[in-house]
């Protein structure tokens, strides 16, 4: 393929700025993001059959399916994308970045919120702003997907979250009285006392930018 093209360094500087991460960081991820492509300035989904770090993660076509989501690339609607560029491949790693508490305090706020919303949409993937009880299984069936009675273990386990999670967000409910699923502001009610740091790159995820750097 020969060397790989440099970026400019006005489009570095405006990168830094938007994702957080170093001027020499986002050199090695575009040298990886034209490694998984074969020199092409756009990614498909196949490309990431190619980060073996993936391979055992259990929500692996989740992880992809972000980044060709089309909420998570700033567009007004719901769906993926076919292909992505070097700078929405960069804007996406950008969720699983480590903020230090270096940062001013607003800032940290809104990438803890950007974080959230990032979160909240893997679960909710049919984008109508709801975790339903058959989303919060689906993801549950995943992270399960190696262990054995995982229909029945994963349903026990959403039912049991879900019914946690009305008491938290709604509080006690008459006989009658249906909880349709975890809107965002839910969303944040239950997370409010969670490391979103911990969610994003151990408990949910398990995975950073050194995978993709591989």
């Amino acid at each position: 393929m020969g060397s790989s093209p440099s970026l400019p360094a006005w489009e570095i500087r405006n990168l830094v700025h938007t994702t957080g991460f170093t001027s020499e960081q986002i050199e090695i991820l575009h040298r990886r993001f034209l490694h998984l492509t074969d020199g092409k300035p756009t990614m498909c989904r196949d490309c990431f059959d190619n980060i073996p770090d993936l391979e055992c993660n259990p929500i692996k076509s989740r992880i992809v399916n972000a980044f060709f989501d089309r909420r998570n690339l700033g567009l007004q609607s719901n769906g993926t994308v076919d292909e992505i560029t070097f700078e929405n491949f960069l804007t996406i790693l950008s969720f699983f970045q480590h903020m230090d508490e270096n940062h001013a305090k607003e800032d940290l706020e809104y990438y803890k919120m950007e974080k959230l919303q990032f979160l909240f949409r893997m679960y909710d993937t049919n984008g109508d702003g709801k975790i339903t009880l058959e989303e919060l299984r689906e993801i549950i069936d995943e992270l399960l997907s190696k262990t054995s009675n995982t229909e029945k273990t994963s349903s026990s386990i959403a039912d049991a979250a879900m019914m946690e999670a009305a008491n938290i967000c709604v509080g006690e409910m008459e006989p009658d009285q249906q909880y349709d699923g975890i809107t965002f502001n839910d969303f944040l009610k239950i997370m409010q006392d969670i490391k979103i740091e911990a969610k994003m790159h151990v408990r949910f995820l398990n995975m950073d930018t050194t995978a993709i750097c591989k």
